[in-house]
């Protein structure tokens, strides 16, 4: 229980001691003229993953173009409104099947028809999808 303790007062004590290096550096930088100011404090989303320029989530989430493209899913509008946790079994399987039966790079415009025609992917698909995804931009990167 001790070394937990002691070891969260040392990561404690490091991030203060690596914040005021940091924050004298930026000062030295300002007053020889450097730079004009503080770069200003980013919030980050809490739902990216930090690994990509471009969180896969907010790609996926940010439509390119406003215009509605089908990919042979049709059928799915039946679900426009429906919550993400409201789908049953069979419900899921028809998405599962209309995406892995699908092009891999067709996989991320599929996800933002969907948003654009108002319709939830199931929470039991979302990680399956930024797998594909993720997964295409490894091997293109």
């Amino acid at each position: 229980m001790w070394i937990l303790i002691l070891a969260l007062v040392g990561v404690a004590l490091f991030g203060l001691v690596a914040g005021y290096f940091y924050n004298r550096n930026i000062q030295k930088k300002i007053d020889r003229g450097e730079l004009k100011e503080a770069p200003p404090v980013v919030d980050v989303d809490s739902e990216c993953c930090g690994q990509h320029q471009i969180c896969e989530k907010e790609s996926l989430l940010a439509a390119v173009s406003k215009k509605i493209e089908y990919y042979d899913d049709e059928e799915l509008d039946r679900f426009k409104g429906r919550q993400a946790n409201e789908y049953s079994d069979e419900e899921i399987d028809e998405f599962r099947e209309i995406m892995f039966t699908m092009k891999e790079e067709e996989v991320a415009g599929w996800s933002r028809s969907l948003q654009l025609r108002g319709i939830e992917l199931p929470d039991e698909l979302k990680d399956e999808l930024f797998l594909i995804v993720g997964e295409r931009r490894f091997q293109h990167s």
